[in-house]
């Protein structure tokens, strides 16, 4: 890992923040169903462009793998969502963010979240810590569940086990997607909970969570997998918090 890397990330950010900001709440933006049935705009597909534009033409030797656009593949690429939460984003709700992860040979080495209309970003460098906004940040100590602050993206779909969590804890909030995590790396949160990610979703919010001190797993206590549950904790709740998702 590298200063360039990190300023190279910022560079990226810096490039689709100006796409996601002017699109923003715009009259006439373009929103697509994909045959998941999610939304993407117009945003979404010109920021990843922009994003793989930048990475192909800085003679890095990297390779980019995107939520829109797919992998070019190669032992060393930018993992990109142009705009997590983009539900979000096509309603005018500012809780959305551009998220990248620099992976070289299977290992995420940075993780980088930017969240424009927030005014925050977020990253992670591999073994040496997280940080918001440049100051670096570490996950909370909360000991009890009934002293825990938790959210989850989309209540509707979690198992049984978050109800009984929900039941216990001192705070529930729908904060959602990619910044439930960042606040559980901050300290705000202590669990923070979504049914189903991809590679593009988890990749930087995990290291930016472990960096920070937490832990982060499928809900059965796995390594975090395209296509499976995520839980991120602040570690000292994460087996009871597992063992009440699994059950």
């Amino acid at each position: 890992m590298s200063d360039d890397d990190l300023r190279f990330a910022h560079a990226l950010a810096d490039a689709a923040d100006a796409v996601t900001s002017a699109r923003f709440r715009a009259h006439g933006l373009r929103v697509d169903t994909k045959p998941d049935l999610t939304p993407v705009s117009e945003a979404d597909r010109r920021a990843e462009e922009v994003i793989r534009d930048l990475v192909r033409g800085s003679g890095r030797g990297e390779g980019v793998l995107g939520e829109e656009f797919g992998d070019d593949g190669g032992d060393a690429k930018w993992i990109v969502d142009p705009i997590d939460g983009t539900t979000n984003y096509v309603r005018g709700v500012p809780v959305w963010a551009t998220l990248l992860a620099l992976e070289r040979d299977g290992v995420v080495e940075l993780g980088f979240v930017s969240a424009p209309a927030l005014g925050r970003r977020w990253w992670a460098l591999l073994g040496e810590g997280a940080y918001a906004d440049g100051v670096r940040v570490h996950v909370s100590s909360v000991a009890r569940i009934e002293d825990a602050a938790v959210s989850t993206t989309t209540a509707r779909r979690m198992p049984e086990g978050w109800r009984t969590i929900v039941a216990r804890a001192w705070s529930n909030r729908g904060l959602g997607d990619f910044w439930q995590h960042c606040l559980v790396a901050e300290g705000s949160l202590d669990i923070s909970c979504d049914r189903e990610l991809q590679i593009w979703d988890y990749s930087a919010p995990r290291l930016l969570v472990e960096e920070a001190g937490g832990l982060c797993t499928t809900f059965t206590g796995d390594v975090p997998a395209v296509g499976e549950s995520f839980v991120a904790t602040n570690g000292v709740l994460h087996d009871e918090a597992v063992a009440l998702l699994s059950a």
